[in-house]
């Protein structure tokens, strides 16, 4: 039952071709130590489901991407997500853009292995002009037209939580929670990268509360202190405002080769020194809601 493996090893489940469904929400609690590990493995041609920030980005400036699903893309505070911004007016990947509640059905369709979702959101939009795969349906009750949005089922979600034990129990603190539930239960598969382990017996009835997704669905665990940033995993840290404009200027081949090179071409423990340590992570002022 000991789930714990590597960061690497979490990501060699993964195969080119993939819909991947990523954690987390803009600059909040993203899984970017698993998304540094995917960036460096030879996989592409990835569907990817998001509320996306520089998960997104990356993967887009790698050119890892070829079908992306999302309610929006943003660094929240440069809120035209770069990478993401180029790769789409150049026409580079197929898209899906939906309303944020729209993709929530989708993924709560999944968890609960349905074809869709109705809802009414959506109706009288651009939603369904540039979607022409997202059909309504008359309602059985009433001559209601809704619509029918279709589940999005996920190959692997990668998911970051605050704790976790050996065996897939995971913690998330804070505000921040939401979606991560849905994109867990909508998966085959789940990857957590986790701030801390814990014990098993270290669970308290206080604590479960904060346990949003079922151990069942967890396939690896992967401990990562850190593993948000530069993303924020509040309350243990803020987003580093600072890290994420210097990545948002990396838009020319050169400047990103070298971020590349710099940031996520290296192992975990060196890439949290590369960015200031320990100390100063863990000293970023957490986001006001």
């Amino acid at each position: 039952m000991d789930k714990r493996v590597s960061a690497s090893e979490a990501i060699s489940q993964i195969e080119s071709g993939m819909t991947i469904g990523i954690g987390g929400w803009g600059i909040r609690r993203k899984p970017m130590s698993l998304v540094r590990e995917l960036l460096k493995a030879g996989k592409e041609n990835f569907t990817v489901v998001s509320y996306g920030g520089p998960d997104v980005g990356m993967l887009c400036a790698s050119g890892k991407i070829k079908k992306l699903i999302f309610g929006f893309v943003s660094l929240e505070t440069t809120p035209l997500e770069p990478h993401f911004r180029k790769t789409r007016q150049d026409g580079k990947i197929e898209i899906m853009e939906i309303d944020e509640g729209m993709l929530n059905l989708g993924l709560g369709a999944a968890g609960m292995r349905l074809p869709f979702s109705v809802t009414r959101a959506g109706l009288g939009t651009d939603a369904l002009t540039l979607n022409p795969e997202i059909k309504t349906i008359k309602s059985p009750y009433s001559d209601e037209i809704l619509v029918a949005m279709p589940a999005l089922p996920l190959d692997i979600a990668l998911i970051h939580v605050h704790e976790a034990d050996v065996v897939g129990n995971t913690f998330i603190y804070g505000p921040d929670y939401f979606f991560d539930e849905q994109f867990a239960r909508a998966a085959s598969k789940v990857v957590v990268s986790t701030e801390k382990i814990i014990k098993t017996e270290e669970i308290t009835i206080e604590k479960s509360l904060a346990n949003r997704f079922e151990r069942s669905l967890v396939t690896s665990v992967v401990e990562a202190e850190f593993g948000a940033h530069p993303t924020a995993a509040t309350p243990n840290y803020g987003f580093d405002k600072l890290h994420l404009e210097k990545y948002s200027q990396t838009v020319d081949e050169k400047s990103w080769q070298d971020y590349f090179g710099t940031f996520i071409d290296i192992e975990h423990k060196r890439y949290v020194e590369a960015v200031g340590g320990k100390q100063f992570i863990s000293s970023l002022e957490a986001p006001v809601f």
